[in-house]
């Protein structure tokens, strides 16, 4: 079953921001943009240049109204460890939750069971708490911050244009469709 347009479901976790311990529910989620975005485990090789890639652009989602929520199997005291420990993950200034009793990766269907990882998945969620984009890679293949950006913006452009939809390599700015029957075998 597809998540999309799904409800994010209720979860309780322990997370690391900006040297603190944080409490984040599913409440956390609504109001504003979220990006849900697990990767399978702290102190490897793909995961961090993710993670540095989005502290990269984070201020770019701020400006979106959007905030970012990694999320990996590892605990929260684990987070701070990699934190204080690489040059890289010491730029994130985003949410690190702790999934180590595997909720929030059983809830967005990303855990890989027998190794207690969750898959590098994506999630845009809009400000009811709906899933409006899913994306999931393989183990070996790296997400980009930019593209990502580029999608939310999408989401958020139809979010808010009720009847417009944004076509392949839509970027803000850009033309977008009003489907209807005249547009049929016309694009």
């Amino acid at each position: 079953m597809s998540l999309i347009n799904t409800e994010v479901k209720p979860f309780k976790a322990t997370a690391f921001q900006n040297g603190q311990f944080i409490e984040v529910s599913e409440a956390d989620l609504k109001g504003k943009w979220s990006v849900v975005f697990f990767y399978p485990a702290d102190f490897t090789f793909v995961c961090p240049t993710e993670l540095g890639d989005l502290a990269d652009n984070y201020e770019e989602f701020k400006k979106l109204g959007v905030e970012i929520y990694s999320v990996s199997t590892d605990t929260h005291f684990t987070h701070k460890a990699w934190h204080d420990s690489s040059e890289e993950i010491k730029k994130i200034q985003y949410v690190m939750v702790g999934d180590a009793n595997w909720t929030l990766a059983k809830n967005f269907d990303v855990l890989i069971e027998a190794d207690g990882l969750a898959d590098r998945g994506t999630f845009v969620i809009d400000p009811e708490g709906k899933i409006q984009i899913v994306e999931i890679n393989a183990g070996g293949v790296g997400r980009d911050a930019q593209e990502l950006l580029r999608k939310v913006k999408a989401a958020q452009y139809v979010h808010a244009h009720p009847g417009e939809v944004c076509p392949a390599k839509w970027k803000e700015g850009d033309a977008t469709l009003a489907p209807s029957i005249d547009l049929v075998g016309k694009i």
